[in-house]
């Protein structure tokens, strides 16, 4: 890879969360009611990987399938050491990954074809790393993702991806949140956790939520924290801190009693979410939907509720 350009790659993981950014190494719930697009809209089954995330299918060339995770907080796709391997495909460059525990060097590989569904990608520079620090064989980041809906319907157990009109629109979402774009991520504004203003970037790739040190800061005084270890796709393991949120609200919805990590991670650097609170909301709390659609061609996050959480003061509230 030439000296002086970045390739940047996020991807997480909970046991806890982890954050990856290639530099140059010169630098150090009841089913859902409303029916789901038919195969033309390019359905492919959820898996569940051995940490109970969701995985699909994916062709390297003519190669696989192999279980990759969708990850909306991750730049790049990429493969794990061990398929590129099996692939034979050539070493072509090399950089960093800087993980929420520390910075490991990595090779790259060139992708020539990618398929997902019925949709391939070409070109795809992709870091390799384990799989066992990965969790699956590889990993579908943004950069196969733009202007694309992804729409998880767990009550369904599946995942589509193609335009808005043809995965049904706004129809039989409860909630529509306009988000803003920052280096591809889609960052919803108006969240408030206990009181607190928050950034929320939705993390299809990560088992739970990480919380950034102003919120942590600005919540010190109302909650208890525990210790945990965050372990990042590098294999490296940070401590941080562990605070029960008595309410997450987005849009009227309220999400009650959840367990948020807290840490200085990279990713909130590279989206310039240092000085505002923020979070990266994982997938323990976005299971508590029915289905969740992150449009990044409209940028915008859709949510639809599951059965029974409607208010009387049209709050609706989900307990976690």
């Amino acid at each position: 890879m030439p000296q002086g350009r970045p390739l940047p790659v996020f991807s997480r993981r909970l046991f806890m969360l982890a954050l990856a950014s290639i530099v140059p190494p010169a630098f150090a719930s009841e089913p859902a009611t409303q029916p789901f697009p038919s195969p033309a809209d390019e359905l492919v089954q959820l898996q569940r990987d051995r940490h109970d995330r969701m995985t699909v299918p994916v062709l390297i060339g003519k190669s696989g399938p192999y279980d990759f995770l969708i990850d909306t907080g991750s730049e790049r796709t990429v493969l794990s050491r061990q398929v590129a391997q099996g692939l034979g495909l050539p070493v072509t460059g090399n950089g960093v990954v800087v993980g929420v525990a520390g910075s490991h060097q990595v090779e790259l590989v060139d992708v020539e074809e990618i398929s997902l569904g019925k949709r391939t990608y070409y070109t795809l520079t992709a870091p390799l790393l384990e799989a066992e620090h990965i969790g699956a064989q590889g990993i579908v980041g943004l950069d196969s993702l733009q202007d694309q809906r992804v729409l998880i319907d767990f009550g369904a157990n599946r995942i589509a991806i193609g335009d808005a009109a043809s995965l049904g629109g706004t129809k039989g979402f409860e909630i529509v949140v306009k988000a803003k774009r920052r280096s591809g991520q889609l960052i919803m504004t108006n969240a408030i956790i206990d009181g607190v203003h928050t950034d929320v970037v939705l993390d299809t790739g990560s088992d739970s939520s990480i919380g950034n040190l102003a919120l942590r800061k600005a919540m010190a005084r109302r909650n208890r924290t525990e210790q945990t270890t965050l372990f990042s796709v590098t294999g490296q393991a940070l401590n941080a801190d562990i605070v029960m949120a008595s309410t997450i609200e987005i849009e009227g919805l309220q999400i009650h009693n959840t367990p948020l990590a807290f840490a200085d991670s990279p990713a909130f650097h590279r989206l310039d979410l240092v000085k505002r609170p923020a979070i990266l909301l994982g997938m323990a709390q976005m299971r508590m939907f029915r289905r969740v659609a992150i449009d990044f061609a409209t940028r915008r996050v859709l949510f639809d509720l599951p059965p029974g959480t409607a208010m009387p003061d049209s709050h609706r509230s989900i307990r976690f």
